[in-house]
């Protein structure tokens, strides 16, 4: 396959970001940008992001998945714990987060460490889920080879039938992860593809801020 896509431009106009805006601490930043995000017209599914992680055969890998809790500066999502990307971050717990929201012209990217939350924050969100995101949990072992569509939803009908008329467990092998910040970057275009771009890094227990070259 070969597709020239010089052509593809555009120009960065619709925001700026100036030292003397920023607070002391990136997540006050975060948030103004995601209630901003969350409030534009164009922005569907505002708390997607990205996360990398270096899998088992040694490859970085990139998925999207939803941000469900900001809760003492840890950013938490769920998932299956026997997925690839379950397995990659029981191997190294280094992960990098990704928010873009392109109507804003605006990236946050944040390296942290990640770790399982308690089985009791895992119960409360999986009871707080809808009852069929609750039986795929069950009924799909994620990121495993399957023959076909069919398979899949005979696995669902098959768990409909086994939790009928009863509240559905939390699978052991679905739960929260937390991923805490040692870096949070905040990315703004600018035109002429001068974006301004500040770095927040821990360092000796406090936050040093970098302006970055775009």
């Amino acid at each position: 396959m070969q597709r020239d896509l010089h052509y593809l431009r555009k120009n960065y106009e619709k925001g700026a970001l100036d030292k003397e805006q920023l607070p002391s601490n990136p997540y006050e930043l975060f948030d103004i940008w995601f209630t901003e995000a969350r409030e534009h017209v164009s922005v569907d599914e505002v708390n997607a992001m990205g996360i990398s992680a270096i899998g088992t055969d040694g490859f970085p890998k990139t998925r999207i998945v939803l941000l469900k809790e900001i809760d003492h500066g840890s950013f938490i999502f769920y998932s299956n714990y026997n997925s690839e990307k379950g397995k990659a971050m029981e191997m190294n717990n280094k992960v990098s987060l990704h928010f873009f929201w392109p109507a804003l012209e605006r990236q946050v990217i944040i390296k942290g460490l990640v770790s399982k939350v308690s089985r009791e924050k895992s119960l409360a969100y999986f009871k707080q889920r809808p009852r069929g995101s609750q039986l795929g949990a069950w009924a799909s072992d994620q990121s495993s080879s399957v023959p076909s569509r069919a398979y899949l939803e005979q696995r669902l009908k098959s768990f409909e039938e086994k939790f009928k008329d009863q509240e559905i467990p939390l699978p052991d092998h679905w739960g929260g992860y937390s991923v805490s910040p040692v870096s949070v970057e905040f990315w703004q275009g600018r035109p002429n593809r001068l974006h301004d771009r500040y770095t927040y890094e821990i360092k000796d227990s406090a936050w040093k801020i970098t302006r970055l070259a775009p």
